[in-house]
């Protein structure tokens, strides 16, 4: 039948409604047959990418915090080795300061040491001569 013949037999718009809906059918089916499948494989490949990323932003998370806890470690390490640097500088000078105070009394002693002795005996030959007049 011709498409002119259908449109005076049962008119314009009962033609175009069943135009159209041959249109929608034929759309449907592609969409179901041909579209379906592929958004299904998209939406399972999808998923498995958003997975993927939350196991990485989880190791992301986990990595970060050993990373804290290293770089604290270690810093409390740098700290401690600083500060036990620190106390062997200030023991050396600390030992150094009492040498060097040791030997300066060690310079300044024999000679009052020689003095005191001279005086002893100056003191003594007093006595000595003192009993020997009485």
């Amino acid at each position: 039948m011709d498409i002119v013949e259908l449109v005076n037999k049962y008119g314009f718009p009962i033609v175009m409604a069943v135009g159209m809906g041959f249109i929608i059918k034929y759309v449907w089916t592609w969409a179901t047959t041909e579209i379906k499948p592929v958004i299904s494989d998209a939406n399972t490949v999808l998923i498995a990418l958003i997975d993927r990323i939350r196991m990485l932003d989880n190791d992301l998370i986990r990595l970060n915090q050993k990373v804290n806890t290293v770089l604290t470690i270690r810093g409390k390490m740098i700290e401690s080795d600083r500060v036990m640097e620190t106390a062997i500088v200030e023991a050396q000078a600390n030992k150094k300061f009492h040498d060097a105070m040791e030997e300066a009394d060690n310079i300044t002693t024999p000679k009052t040491s020689k003095k005191v002795k001279k005086k002893e005996e100056a003191s003594e030959d007093d006595h000595t001569a003192a009993a020997g007049e009485s």
